[in-house]
């Protein structure tokens, strides 16, 4: 049932509540002692997280944003460890073998000294077949081995392929 000025009823007695309640708000926030209530919840608020944050500090307990940043991380970590199986699952798919027909798997460069890396070979391969060594040395090396040979320009990514 609409008024006059086509406002309902609900629509009328909703903005009387809202404007009898925004002057409660004002006058309790006018009261002195109300405003100094305010203030010091605030205050005590204030200083308790301020200890609080102190206190896991003292504790070496990592904050909500500490273990906020952690999270991301691993999830970053997960996603790339994610990327390393499926580029090995592709690789032995193209190569059309299986992990038994792999007598030795050698782990080279930076990743090879993360044990998350190396566990993913080792599960998928065996402990056994999985070796490493000179990670960087071997790197330069290979690099250098296709440097030498005839068909170099197929292993050069140009700026046109990254597109």
């Amino acid at each position: 049932m609409a008024d006059e000025d086509g406002s309902s009823l609900r629509d009328r007695l909703s903005r009387q509540s809202e404007e009898a309640l925004g002057k409660l708000a004002s006058e309790l926030l006018e009261n002195p002692l109300v405003n100094s209530a305010i203030t010091k919840a605030f205050s005590a608020r204030e200083k308790a997280a301020s200890a609080q944050e102190a206190a896991m500090g003292a504790l070496n307990l990592p904050s909500a944003a500490d273990i906020d940043r952690l999270t991301r991380r691993l999830r970053t970590v997960g996603t790339r460890l994610e990327g390393i199986e499926e580029a090995l699952d592709d690789a032995l798919a193209n190569a059309s073998i299986s992990p038994r027909d792999v007598d030795r798997v050698f782990l080279t460069g930076g990743s090879s000294f993360v044990p998350a890396v190396r566990r993913i070979f080792e599960r998928r391969f065996g402990a056994d077949r999985v070796d490493a060594g000179n990670e960087f040395v071997s790197i330069a090396n290979g690099l250098a081995t296709i440097g030498l040979r005839e068909d170099v320009d197929t292993w050069i990514v140009q700026e046109s392929d990254k597109q």
